[in-house]
């Protein structure tokens, strides 16, 4: 994907999981399935993961550089990405540190629509703001998947949230009726 198609995959992609959550009611939004996240928490932890993204993306270069390197490989395919991410996630990766999210109230659910659409949009524009070389030079840290290319990172963030879309769908068909 060149960044134009990444960005509308990553536009799409989270808007229909906004409109997912957005339709759900104040219990089901707060649901806990057993030893699972919450959608309200599933919506938290996508605010935790594309932040960081977003805002590393405006990092100077010759300090993302300094600090990670740059890439000594091409980068993944999409779907190579997602098949590393899936693998991962089947041998046991989980959500670490900063990226757990707490319990979420029903009250919590429009701010963080808000502050979603806002680092997808803002991320928008930092991709849109790379070439399409430094898409595949410069590298960020993943804590599942390592070293990623800026691409990498973006194919990542755009399946994230597809990921977690289903996690939503499939806590709540647990929920007693």
């Amino acid at each position: 994907m060149n960044k134009e198609e990444i960005v509308q995959s990553l536009q799409e992609n989270h808007a229909k999981f906004i409109q997912q959550i957005h339709a759900l009611q104040d219990v089901e939004f707060c649901y806990v399935p057993e030893g699972k996240w919450s959608a309200a928490q599933q919506l938290d932890h996508l605010v935790r993961s594309v932040s960081p993204v977003r805002m590393a993306l405006n990092i100077p270069k010759f300090i993302l550089q300094w600090r990670f390197g740059l890439a000594n490989r091409p980068s993944l395919t999409f779907e190579k990405l997602v098949n590393k991410y899936t693998t991962k996630l089947n041998e046991g990766g989980r959500a670490t540190g900063q990226f757990i999210p707490p319990i979420v109230d029903s009250n919590k659910r429009e701010k963080l629509l808000h502050q979603l659409k806002s680092q997808v949009d803002k991320l928008s524009k930092n991709i849109l703001a790379q070439n399409e070389k430094s898409m595949d030079t410069y590298i960020l840290p993943h804590p599942l998947l390592g070293k990623l290319t800026f691409r990498e990172m973006c194919y990542f963030t755009i399946y994230h949230v597809e990921h977690h879309s289903f996690l939503v769908t499939k806590g709540l068909d647990t929920m007693p009726k």
